[in-house]
């Protein structure tokens, strides 16, 4: 058996038509133009590449894209005073401090900072608890797109039994309540779980998102089980040069698993493209017109 390959590319570009499709009817109907804006702080290049791509792929979705570039020894008073007038501007929806940080600023207060129906990244406590109470939130945009990957395979994930490994409060912890809202039946395990294969070999559904190369290993799987990888790993190669790896050991899972993300090319794929659904959906939401049909 050789497993389904679920291409995040091609499930990303439809998302992105269907994005520009619902912006192209709110501007018509609505004369509501969404708006993004991305503050980036200091010159990061994995960061500057990850703004350009933002700022490309929301103009191609027909919205208004704005950026923010500020020197990397920016005080934080400067810093929250370009988030407030954000947070004050119309034309503005959506609000995305690229993150990490320098050292030396407080991400924390940055994010509570944002007004939390500009807050398309989804990290304000406000959207955080909404989405723990099982209340319409913005989600954080990477744990969006794995269950839009999963519901690929699988239309209606009730009832199955789903891992989550890793609790960041960025991916782990919001993707285990957009799974209880699937009414999945859900574990989230860590470093520190004990016996973790053979938590995973009970799983469905198997999320990696720990941040270590290849960590889950072919006979950790169930057989037939769906496998979103959330990782992206550097890992060097005999040439000097690096590869990308995920957390799960992509090879070996081909072989178990009934279908697998890639790495790269499958959730990565899926972050900016949530980012405009979010900032669509925020639009639509400031302005009160009804939610949008992505």
């Amino acid at each position: 058996m050789t497993a389904t390959i679920i291409d995040g590319k091609v499930i990303a570009a439809d998302l992105r038509a269907r994005v520009a499709d619902e912006v192209a009817r709110v501007k018509r109907d609505h004369d509501l133009v969404p708006g993004l804006a991305v503050v980036l702080v200091g010159n990061d290049p994995a960061s500057e590449v990850y703004v350009r791509s933002k700022h490309t792929q929301t103009q191609a979705a027909g919205m208004a894209s704005f950026e923010h570039k500020l020197p990397v020894d920016v005080s934080q008073a400067d810093l929250l005073a370009v988030v407030a007038k954000l947070n004050r501007d119309p034309a503005v929806h959506g609000i995305l401090v690229q993150l990490p940080l320098p050292k030396g600023l407080d991400t924390e207060a940055v994010i509570n900072a944002i007004d939390p129906a500009k807050d398309v990244d989804g990290l304000h406590p406000n959207n955080a608890g909404r989405l723990a109470g099982g209340f319409a939130a913005l989600s954080p945009c990477t744990p969006l797109g794995c269950i839009i990957l999963t519901k690929s395979v699988h239309p209606s994930l009730e009832g199955m039994n789903a891992i989550v490994i890793g609790r960041s409060n960025l991916v782990g912890r919001p993707l285990v309540q957009l799974l209880l809202n699937e009414n999945a039946t859900v574990t989230i395990a860590h470093s520190r779980s004990r016996d973790l294969p053979g938590l995973v070999r009970q799983a469905d559904l198997v999320y990696a998102a720990v941040g270590k190369p290849e960590m889950v290993r072919g006979d950790w799987l169930k057989p037939g089980a769906t496998v979103i990888d959330v990782g992206i790993n550097r890992m060097p190669k005999a040439d000097g040069k690096t590869r990308l790896v995920g957390d799960v050991a992509y090879q070996e899972a081909l072989g178990v698993a009934g279908a697998v993300t890639p790495v790269p090319g499958g959730v990565g794929q899926m972050t900016v493209a949530c980012l405009l659904v979010n900032t669509l959906r925020a639009a639509c939401a400031i302005a009160g017109v009804p939610r949008p049909a992505v």
